[in-house]
Order: structure tokens, then C-alpha cells, then sequence
């Protein structure tokens, strides 16, 4: 099934990996097969990975924009979400780390990943930050 994308101007995205920029207008870009991409709200830097939330969202986002490299960022993915369920005790999060995880087993990384992107947005209404979501100003190149 293809992948419809409709883009903003200059909106940046990933796309197995190559960080690719949409031109002056909207365009759409329709994808026929299988592939990682990653719009640029959603593509965190390694400076922004500043909360434990973040720490959990980073290697995710690493195993699947880069497949291959997956088990580099597993052991990090693993500690990370370990720490963060010894502290939270609401039942949701918890159930969502554990979907995440399973995900990550099951190497279904962008449903892992939207998964950790939920585990930030709570932590981000707990900590009171603004702007809820990934994205800190993050950029894509």
C-alpha cells in the first residue's frame, strides 16, 4: 500500500536515511514501496535528548531510521525504558512502555516509535513543558 505524504514548504523529512528538504511550494510524494521516513517534527537530535522520556524516543527513532544498526541502540533503548517504568506508576504509560517494547522485539520500530512518542508527551505535561511533542526545535539536517 503506498504512502501518501503531503508536504509544507521546506518541510525536511528522512528518508532511508537521507535527510531530503521539500521545495517553495506544498508538493505530495507518494511512496510505492516499503521505506523508512521520518518528518522532520519527529526527528530528534542527540542534544535534545536531555529527560528520561527523550533517552527512550532516541534509540528507537536510531533502530529505525537505521535498521541495520538496530541492535547498537537496543541495549540503550532497554536500560532506558527499564529506569523510566521503575519510576512511573501511571497504568497507561506503563502499558504503553510495554507495548513499545514489544514492538521493539517484534522490530515493528515505527509503531515502537510512535509508541515512545507518547511516553515524551506525558513526561513533557508532567514536567509542564510547553510544547508538547518530540521536537525541541530539533532539524532534520
Amino acid at each position: 500500500m503506498p504512502l501518501k505524504l503531503s508536504l509544507k514548504p521546506g518541510e525536511k523529512f528522512v528518508l532511508n536515511g537521507a535527510v531530503v528538504q521539500n521545495g517553495d511550494r506544498r508538493g505530495v510524494l507518494i511512496l510505492q514501496n516499503k521505506a523508512s521516513v521520518l518528518r522532520e517534527k519527529d526527528i530528534m537530535q542527540p542534544e535534545d535528548v536531555t529527560t528520561p522520556a527523550r533517552r527512550i524516543y532516541f534509540p528507537v527513532m536510531m533502530m529505525y531510521l537505521d535498521e541495520a544498526e538496530a541492535p547498537k541502540f537496543y541495549d540503550e533503548f532497554a536500560l532506558r525504558l527499564t529506569e523510566f517504568m521503575g519510576v512511573v506508576r501511571n497504568p497507561d504509560i506503563l502499558t504503553e512502555c510495554v507495548a513499545c517494547s514489544k514492538h521493539v522485539l517484534a522490530r515493528q520500530y515505527y509503531k515502537a516509535l510512535m509508541g515512545a512518542r507518547k511516553i515524551v508527551d506525558y513526561e513533557d505535561q508532567r514536567l509542564g513543558n510547553v510544547a508538547s511533542g518530540v521536537q525541541d526545535g530539533g532539524h532534520a539536517g
